[in-house]
């Protein structure tokens, strides 16, 4: 069997990549298209594992002064291949690199606690330099990195840190923040946003706006967030969303790079599968791939050819948006959400700048924020007035299953909540009428998606009558000459049961001509006459229709 490249699943450190012999998707592009760009701050906002924390692990390897030499580490790579006018800046610089990912705490006075160990060890990967430092700057930063210092001395360390490799490089730095915008999302949902704005922002105005002893800054994260002030007078800051050229072959595998990883694996007959579930996503003007999927799709299929694919995206990113767009979604959120569900898209306008402030759930808004945290995807651009539009769908079947997922739970919660008794004592009682009612009731509830598949709303009724006690509910139950749709009897008496019929209809005016068809399968199929067999005396038949304008029919028939 052929040994392949160990795929690093998990691993965001790229000198551990490299040194493992792991497999690697060659992104080093990325810094001479920086150094090309000579912004000073510069702001990528991507969706959540799609290789931000790499790149920039990546990016301190490159550019970090250290000890040992690392250019060993781009051997063979894009970079080292760009030529000397870009290698000559590896391991020239002091960086500092900080990660904000993990400061997800209840509470303000926790994460800044959190916030303060992140700043501590940062300096004490710097210590070295403390012999090179004034009295008074030793002091300063002793003091920081033992987590003594005044609370506000925090709001300004990076500077600090910046004013203090300075004086012992004689170097600008290159300042790296990694998932600037967590804490930002956390404490939105926790109720201290404002506290986590005004830290974010003193931090930031320090350490990228005031600071001259930076040489340039990159930022990741998923939202851009300007309209907060957080980057208030930046004026040298270049941001690039997910609707932005520049960049966009750098997060995520194009096509071509899939491709070959399909090659290196022997998988290539996996390729249309995964472009099923996994692509679909634009950045600018470039095909991209989930790459964290890809390679946990990857994993999986060396070890076992036949694995299937599976929704791997939504086990690590947080689906706390969908389900409060279910839960929360007025009627118009609630048909948009249908529509994508059944392949239309949507025409929004675009608000770069959106902030967790004004995302709500049922304004234009809440369709940017989805765009740009990787729910949905532009397939057009356009200008309307002054505005950005974009025509947005679901990019793929494995963020498909995310809604489908979340939508499914929420039924379900409603369910157990407000109970079907009434429908099931409808239908027990041969009223048809009250069985109308309670569906189409129901049905002005829910989000329903494949509204032209039988099979959807066959599961809908299912999932409605479910868990009866005394009876037994059973789906797709052979009987007769073919599979009953559902049938409800009694366990241990036998002289009831039910059997139901569903169709779909064409329009609203095919209603009854579609329970006419329903009523006459059940005949055709003599289900009724097979259970009369097994012992139920008595069994009412159900046509049941249902069409896309979400109206259910229902005629009844006794025998």
């Amino acid at each position: 069997m052929k040994e392949f490249k160990p795929i690093p699943i998990g691993v965001e450190d790229f000198k551990e990549i490299i040194d493992k012999g792991s497999y690697y998707v060659d992104k080093t592009g990325m810094i001479q298209e920086l150094l090309d760009n000579n912004a000073k701050v510069n702001l990528f906002t991507r969706p959540r594992r799609f290789g931000k924390t790499l790149n920039m692990s990546m990016l301190q390897r490159f550019f970090e002064k250290t000890d040992e030499n690392n250019a060993y580490l781009f051997d063979g790579l894009n970079i080292s291949q760009a030529g000397e006018k870009y290698m000559q800046h590896q391991g020239q610089y002091p960086v500092i690199s900080l990660s904000l990912k993990s400061m997800k705490q209840g509470n303000f006075s926790d994460s800044f606690l959190l916030f303060k160990k992140i700043i501590s060890d940062e300096f004490k990967n710097h210590q070295k330099i403390l012999p090179f430092l004034s009295e008074e700057d030793r002091s300063d930063y002793q003091e920081i990195m033992s987590r003594k210092a005044d609370d506000s001395h925090y709001l300004y360390a990076i500077r600090t840190l910046s004013d203090c490799l300075y004086a012992a490089y004689q170097k600008k730095v290159i300042i790296l923040i990694d998932e600037y915008d967590v804490p930002l999302e956390s404490s939105h949902f926790r109720g201290f946003y404002d506290k986590m704005v005004d830290l974010i922002r003193s931090v930031f105005e320090s350490a990228l706006k005031t600071n001259p002893y930076l040489e340039f800054g990159v930022l990741t994260g998923c939202l851009r967030v300007s309209k907060e002030s957080i980057f208030t007078g930046l004026n040298n800051l270049n941001v690039y969303t997910v609707i932005n050229n520049d960049f966009s072959h750098c997060f995520g595998f194009t096509q071509q790079e899939v491709e070959k990883i399909a090659d290196d694996f022997g998988i290539q007959a996996k390729l249309p599968e995964m472009k099923e579930w996994y692509d679909g996503y634009r950045f600018g003007k470039t095909e991209i791939y989930n790459p964290w999927s890809i390679l946990k799709y990857v994993q999986s299929a060396v070890s076992d050819e036949e694995c299937p694919s599976q929704s791997y995206w939504s086990d690590t990113s947080s689906n706390d948006i969908i389900h409060e767009l279910v839960i929360n979604g007025n009627e118009e959120t609630h048909s948009q959400i249908e529509a994508l569900m059944n392949g239309e898209s949507l025409s929004k306008p675009i608000y770069e700048d959106i902030t967790y402030r004004n995302i709500n759930i049922n304004t234009d808004y809440i369709w940017s924020f989805l765009l740009f945290t990787g729910y949905l995807k532009p397939i057009r651009l356009f200008k309307k007035n002054i505005l950005t539009y974009a025509e947005l769908v679901i990019p793929n079947v494995e963020v498909q299953t995310v809604y489908q997922t979340t939508i499914m739970q929420w039924f379900d919660e409603k369910i157990r909540t407000n109970g079907t008794d009434d429908l099931f004592k409808a239908i027990i009682d041969g009223n048809a009428e009250g069985f109308e009612e309670e569906v189409n009731n129901w049905l002005d509830e829910s989000i329903s998606y494949h509204d032209n598949y039988e099979s959807f709303y066959h599961g809908f009724l299912a999932g409605l009558l479910m868990g009866r006690r005394g009876y037994r509910v059973e789906s797709n139950r052979e009987n007769g000459k073919g599979r009953t749709d559902i049938t409800i009897c009694e366990y241990r008496k036998r002289t009831f049961a039910v059997v139901i019929e569903v169709k779909i209809a064409k329009s609203f005016m095919d209603l009854d001509n579609a329970c006419n068809m329903a009523m006459q399968q059940i005949e055709d199929k003599c289900y009724v006459s097979n259970m009369k067999q097994n012992g139920y005396k008595k069994v009412l038949k159900y046509g049941v229709a249902f069409c896309s304008e979400k109206v259910c029919r229902v005629k009844l028939e006794e025998e």
